[in-house]
């Protein structure tokens, strides 16, 4: 009994039934709410009685490193605290034992065995909803970003198009879980509109081997591959001789997607990945836009390590300072976008006031993007962090990215974090969290070198106060690093904030008892 306007709650593994359930909403006007199948019941709880759900799609178990992911175990606990949910449609993908619930549970094959093969497309109003996709906001319960139909899929597809210079013989990857927005602009509508080959990986990236995806490429002769900078900075840690056993030469075009990239980590994936042949399109775009808003295209944009160049055709971006007006040349600011594009969002589901107040009251008639940039004497953009990722040391505003840039470039770093702390004498000071290359052993004399070795980079200003070294940092389960929880770290703080969408809890206790 779905219809038009309903809204479809759906909790599933990386397989194409996802996708299958996606479009499958999309074409009898129903509303999808995907929820990344790492989530807590509690969280699935949340999104669902916020967007008001009527049905539950999810697979009895997901594989994850050779072992199952209990999926509808952890929907039942969802649904005890769902009360707008009628039917849970179970996929029957690992058959491990689960409970089903009569008059509420009922198999995906079982239903689709009875369905008639007839089901023309529901006419709809181009801006009815399409979709709600829940982003972590930084403060308080999440955001239901709302997109519509038809200019979220025409910017989706066009934007696919151009920055991928997509061709029919491509075989096309894009690594990202379809429980993100970079899985439904990139994996399901753009390159599907666009008649587009892809390739689904359901698992990880280091199992059964650190060399999981390059066998994948490999084997699968894939021809573009769409990862984000994280995945990247963890490849290098794991060691180049997983790489080298691979032949990668399919591959023809590179792209990241997520957060800025270093340039240290660009230079690895262009030398590395591309064999110093493949362009790179390092895209910045987020879940409010609908698609990729800045990006080299192929061939036509020389690239930077660590831009993301241009804006495309129609995106009119500039940046500004705390009073609205632009900043000058190299200067760091806000970015705000000035005119409307098909693939924004159309709101916060059931919110319209938090809409206005995130998006359009901070800078009149812009839409306020939540990230630091600076532009260069080349009209190319530099995206330096969220706005709350600042550090201002002694009237010095310092981005994040750049301090993490310069860790990163020193030849023991893997990853780097970079927040502020409270400081008497500067008002805030720099705190950095380090993890080290392979075998390299963390000491005294390596925190002084890298305190050094920034100073050298950027310059006495930007020297951290206190350098940590960890196994892990925190992150969120798209791979953000979770700057928020490092400072509340850095501060001593007893409780740290929200902590629904992170992803190794373990990172957190380590640090904890680290500070112990």
């Amino acid at each position: 009994g779905v219809g038009q306007g309903d809204v479809v709650s759906i909790y599933m593994p990386m397989v194409p039934e996802l996708a299958i359930a996606m479009l499958a909403c999309a074409r009898i006007g129903a509303i999808h709410s995907v929820i990344f199948a790492g989530f807590s019941a509690e969280a699935i709880a949340d999104r669902n009685h916020d967007a008001q759900a009527k049905v539950q799609l999810t697979s009895d178990g997901a594989w994850r490193r050779g072992k199952i992911l209990p999926l509808k175990t952890t929907v039942d606990e969802a649904l005890s605290k769902s009360p707008t949910v009628e039917h849970c449609i179970v996929l029957k993908r690992t058959e491990n034992e689960v409970e089903m619930q009569a008059g509420r549970d009922h198999w995906w094959h079982e239903l689709v065995e009875n369905a008639s093969a007839d089901c023309p497309a529901e006419p709809l109003d181009s801006e009815s909803p399409l979709f709600i996709l829940y982003t972590s906001g930084s403060t308080g319960k999440p955001k239901g970003i709302k997109h519509t139909t038809a200019g979220y899929n025409l910017w989706a597809k066009k934007t696919f198009q151009w920055v991928f210079d997509h061709r029919d013989d491509d075989i096309y990857w894009c690594t990202a879980d379809c429980g993100w927005i970079t899985g439904h602009s990139y994996i399901v509508y753009g390159p599907l509109s666009a008649g587009a080959t892809c390739l689904m990986y359901e698992g990880a990236p280091n199992f059964p081997a650190e060399d999981r995806f390059w066998d994948l490429v490999e084997r699968h002769q894939v021809t573009i591959l769409y990862t984000a900078p994280t995945a990247i900075r963890a490849f290098i840690k794991w060691g180049d001789e997983h790489v080298e056993k691979h032949d990668l030469s399919s591959l023809r075009l590179l792209g990241t997607v997520g957060e800025g990239i270093n340039p240290e980590a660009w230079m690895w994936y262009h030398e590395k990945i591309g064999g110093e042949r493949c362009p790179i399109v390092d895209t910045w775009w987020q879940t409010e836009t609908g698609g990729i808003m800045m990006s080299p295209l192929p061939g036509a944009i020389p690239t930077k390590p660590g831009s993301c160049t241009k804006p495309l055709p129609g995106i009119v971006p500039s940046i500004v300072d705390e009073e609205g007006h632009e900043v000058p040349t190299n200067s760091g600011g806000m970015l705000v976008i000035s005119h409307p594009w098909p693939g924004m969002l159309r709101g916060l589901w059931g919110d319209d006031e938090r809409y206005q107040d995130v998006y359009w009251s901070k800078v009149q008639g812009k839409y306020l993007a939540g990230d630091n940039a600076r532009l260069d004497e080349d009209g190319y953009y530099w995206i330096m962090g969220r706005i709350d990722d600042v550090i201002n040391v002694s009237g010095h505003r310092l981005s994040t990215i750049e301090v993490e840039s310069a860790l990163v470039s020193h030849a023991n770093v893997a990853e780097a974090a970079a927040v502020g702390r409270a400081d008497e004498l500067t008002g805030q000071a720099i705190s950095v969290f380090v993890t080290l290359k392979g075998d390299v052993e963390p000491n005294d004399e390596l925190r002084g070198a890298l305190k050094a070795h920034v100073r050298k980079e950027i310059g006495a200003h930007c020297t951290p106060a206190e350098v940590r070294f960890t196994a892990v940092l925190p992150k969120t389960r798209s791979g953000k690093i979770m700057r928020r929880l490092l400072r509340d770290i850095a501060e001593g703080k007893a409780q740290v904030g929200d902590t629904t969408t992170l992803e190794d809890y373990s990172a957190l206790v380590a640090l904890r008892d680290d500070e112990d």
